[in-house]
């Protein structure tokens, strides 16, 4: 992505912030895809998420500058009580599973269930793969991901943080969504408001569009859908 999409956010009011949630199992890599997005950094000995956090980034969408508010929390059971305050006021979600780990992607259900469950109804969701470096260890074919999103209305996308491979671009096509979303007056969301109230919005198929030559190609086996 050029350097463009960043904005400067000293000199340039705030038109939007959008609340990002990140769920999915322990260790697989939702912390890394945050730092590697927010802060284009990648920690080999990254250790497991205590409770909550959320970083910003303020970026250009549509010529509007728009402040990312991305959460991230653990995925051990223990500490899903904080699943209510968590996702209040998301307008979008990252669904993300290890793609060497089966059992992270078969959990991939539960989770939606629970995000939808406590979400706006008109949130929007990406599928993500991540760690689709190790594509020799993959245990989850694409396939099978794409078959889930399509099933589930999602976006899909694989991507490895370690690398920096499609990192940007899963949440530069999320931010992107919401914002055709908020621009239509479908979802309402305000500068230090609550992110996002639905008003209404037609149930429709979302697909990621094909590959731009600026999201990292598809070296180590990643891929988005088409």
């Amino acid at each position: 992505m050029s350097s463009n999409l960043y904005a400067d956010h000293y000199n340039q009011k705030i038109d939007y912030v959008f609340k990002i949630v990140l769920i999915g199992d322990s260790a697989v890599g939702k912390s890394q895809l945050l730092a590697r997005f927010a802060r284009n950094e990648f920690s080999l000995d990254s250790k497991a998420t205590i409770g909550v956090e959320f970083q910003t980034k303020t970026l250009l969408v549509d010529n509007k500058t728009v402040k990312a508010q991305i959460w991230d929390t653990a995925g051990q059971e223990r500490y899903r009580a904080v699943t209510s305050a968590y996702y209040r006021g998301a307008v979008g979600a990252m669904l993300v599973y290890d793609l060497t780990k089966r059992q992270s992607f078969d959990h991939m259900a539960r989770w939606l269930e629970e995000l939808r469950g406590h979400a706006d109804k008109n949130i929007v969701i990406m599928l993500i793969a991540n760690k689709c470096d190790l594509g020799s260890l993959r245990a989850v074919p694409v396939e099978d991901a794409q078959e889930f999103a399509e099933r589930e209305n999602l976006f899909f996308m694989e991507t490895s943080a370690l690398q920096s491979t499609n990192v940007e671009g899963a949440f530069m096509t999320i931010l992107t969504e919401i914002y055709k979303i908020i621009s239509k007056n479908t979802l309402v969301a305000a500068p230090g408001a609550d992110y996002g109230k639905s008003q209404s919005l037609k149930g429709t198929r979302i697909i990621v569009p094909g590959q731009d030559s600026d999201s990292g190609g598809n070296s180590g086996g990643c891929c988005m859908s088409s």
